[in-house]
Order: structure tokens, then C-alpha cells, then sequence
């Protein structure tokens, strides 16, 4: 990843990934993302978190791996969304529109945040350049 605009474009995604995963993890131990503070079904994010570290991991941070192991940290985040949505979760301190919209904010997040990676890694040198 010789190519300045390739490198940028690998460490914005790194950036949104690693802000949106600090703001999941403040906003589901601070005030809960679903229900009220202390919420035991906010537990849930650690998941998609634990997804995160793993698949960072197992893809060494190469930008194809970290692109699929964000994928799957979006896809896990709506599948909780969906989850609470479905059992009711959160009522009636947190109301369905809630859930939707902060769940979609991170669904979002971390969808772009692989959509950077999957652009890094198309990234090939220049020609001529070493």
C-alpha cells in the first residue's frame, strides 16, 4: 500500500471504524442503547464488538479481511436491532423509532467503514512507481 491515496483512504476507514466502536461501547455501558441505563440486553453490542476484534485479528488488518470482518459488524448490528424490534426490547423507555435510527447510525458506520477498507485494498501501485 505504496499509494498515498490507497494508505488514506485504509486509515479513514480504520478512523470510522475505530470511533464507531468507541461510541457503541460508550453508548451501550452509558446510557443504553436499548431501554434505560443498566439494560441487560445492551450486553448484546459486546458481540458485535468481539466480531470486530476477532475478524481484525484473523484478517491481520489487511484491508480485504478488515472489509469482511466490518461487513460482518454491520450485519450484526442490525440483527440486533431487528432482534429488539421483534421481543419488544427497550419499551417503554425506548420506543421502536429509537432503536431503528441508533442501530441504523451504526449499521451505517460501519457498512462505509468496509466500504473504505474494500476500496484500500483495490488500491494498486502506480505505474513506474516502486
Amino acid at each position: 500500500m505504496r499509494n498515498p491515496v490507497h494508505r488514506n483512504t485504509y486509515l479513514s476507514a480504520a478512523c470510522v471504524a475505530l470511533v464507531a466502536t468507541i461510541l457503541l461501547v460508550w453508548l451501550s455501558l452509558g446510557v443504553g442503547i436499548i431501554g434505560a441505563d443498566g439494560d441487560p440486553a445492551n450486553r448484546m453490542y459486546f458481540g458485535v464488538v468481539a466480531i470486530g476484534g476477532i475478524g481484525a485479528a484473523i484478517a491481520r488488518l489487511h484491508p480485504v479481511g478488515m472489509a469482511r470482518a466490518l461487513a460482518a459488524m454491520a450485519f450484526a448490528q442490525a440483527l440486533i436491532g431487528a432482534f429488539a424490534l421483534i421481543e419488544g426490547l427497550g419499551l417503554p423507555w425506548s420506543g421502536p423509532v429509537e432503536i431503528v435510527l441508533l442501530n441504523g447510525f451504526f449499521v451505517a458506520l460501519f457498512a462505509g467503514s468496509a466500504w473504505l477498507f474494500a476500496q484500500a485494498a483495490r488500491g494498486k501501485p502506480e505505474r513506474g512507481r516502486v
